[in-house]
């Protein structure tokens, strides 16, 4: 597993452009970040914290999550709101995100103050329909992070980190979903995050806690882990020609230092799914 990049607080949300290498955000320090394809780091979205999930919007730009979930563009840096967070009562922010086929977001949303201390309240899941309209569609999430759609789109899977599992919910044809079971258990003091699927239906997941990629089959069942250099592992992405580049972010708790957040990158036998864009509409 090789070290691409380096010197972040907490790295999140990563999203492969196959037009332009990998982005992701630093929720500590700020800001959104490209690392192109020839490996070299720029900025790409200043300032902006807490962002734990994004997305690419069709009409290009980027869709982000944290203090609200909305569309930024990189030519310009404007910014519009897709969901404000006075729009769920309750919360505290949105964390990770995905899309569907169709072009649809979900995201989920914190009710506590996760850096503050605060006790776990429970949160929701949402979906941001391609007409902007948004839908409360689960709910009873202690810590809502990773998200991510099997290859054919009838199920999507959910990490409940504060719970340490994998919820799975069944998809309907509106976008809505069925009552969650559970998928996958991370096992003893395994904390899930961040998560990818891969064309062959299994699932990717971050433990922040374990140092380690958790590889499960489309059934559930444990495949292996892969080793990751640096304790606090928190989410992945597949990226590259063929999707079988996974690039590994981690944050700095339990490391060297307060900015050892880094990003690894290792070739894998399975294919990645692209991450279809948003086409949420933007309003002027």
């Amino acid at each position: 597993m090789q070290q691409v990049a380096t010197g972040y607080g907490l790295v999140e949300g990563p999203v492969w452009d196959s037009a332009h290498g990998l982005y992701f955000s630093d929720v500590i320090n700020g800001g959104v970040y490209l690392l192109d394809r020839a490996g070299a780091v720029s900025l790409a979205v200043p300032k902006r914290r807490g962002i734990g999930g994004m997305a690419l919007h069709d009409s290009g730009g980027l869709i982000v999550g944290g203090r609200d979930i909305a569309h930024v563009s990189l030519a310009d840096g404007g910014t519009k709101t897709l969901l404000p967070l006075d729009a769920i009562p309750g919360a505290t922010g949105f964390n990770d995100l995905t899309t569907d086929s169709v072009g649809r977001i979900y995201v989920g949303s914190l009710a506590f103050k996760v850096f503050g201390g605060e006790p776990p309240k429970p949160g929701h899941l949402h979906v941001i329909d391609v007409d902007g309209s948004m839908r409360t569609v689960s709910d009873g999430i202690l810590l809502t992070n990773g998200l991510g759609f099997s290859p054919d789109g009838k199920r999507l899977y959910h990490s409940d980190a504060r719970a340490g599992i994998v919820r799975v919910y069944d998809v309907a044809a509106d976008g809505g979903v069925g009552p969650w079971g559970q998928f996958a258990s991370m096992g003893d003091g395994g904390v899930p995050d961040g998560l990818k699927v891969a064309s062959d239906g299994s699932v990717w997941v971050a433990d922040a806690h374990g140092g380690r990629v958790a590889v499960f089959g489309a059934d559930g069942a444990h495949r292996r882990d892969l080793e990751v250099p640096l304790p606090m592992v928190t989410s992945v992405c597949f990226g590259g020609d063929d999707l079988r580049d996974l690039y590994v972010v981690t944050g700095s708790r339990g490391g060297p230092s307060e900015n050892c957040g880094s990003i690894f990158k290792t070739r894998v036998d399975a294919a990645g799914l692209a991450l279809p864009p948003a086409r949420t509409r933007l309003t002027p």
